[in-house]
């Protein structure tokens, strides 16, 4: 298992990518889906956005999730997922201190990281 955790983690993948929040890194893409590993490090967070032609679902498998959901916030904990349908402004924060690992499984049309609409973000990438 761990020479799976070096492979997927590689920082020389160009399907990896480092964001000031934490990391992702592309599992799989196909038409309609992408499946992403996202580790958001402890006391960060992602924008507040939502998107126009993909859903979301994200399961948890280390740490604990902070999860907004239209306003509305909840903790979720490794073995557990949530579902984001499209047009639902989402954001999920790291609210511990260890990393948060979450599996992100996106389906829609359109899967572009442009098809974003950032409503808050800590890093000043909001429109």
């Amino acid at each position: 298992m761990t020479s799976i955790m070096v492979l997927i983690n590689d920082e020389n993948s160009p399907e990896y990518d480092e964001r000031p929040w934490g990391s992702f890194t592309v599992l799989d893409e196909g038409e309609g889906f992408k499946v992403k590993r996202i580790e958001v490090l402890p006391g960060k967070r992602l924008s507040y956005q939502r998107h126009a032609q993909r859903s979301e679902h994200w399961f948890v498998v280390a740490g604990t999730a902070k999860v907004t959901l239209d306003g509305s916030d909840t903790l979720i904990t490794a073995g557990e997922a949530v579902d984001i349908e499209v047009g639902t402004a989402h954001r999920v924060e790291n609210p511990g201190d260890e990393h948060l690992v979450f599996i992100e499984v996106q389906q829609g049309p359109y899967l572009g990281e442009d098809d974003i609409v950032r409503l808050e973000d800590d890093f000043g990438r909001a429109a």
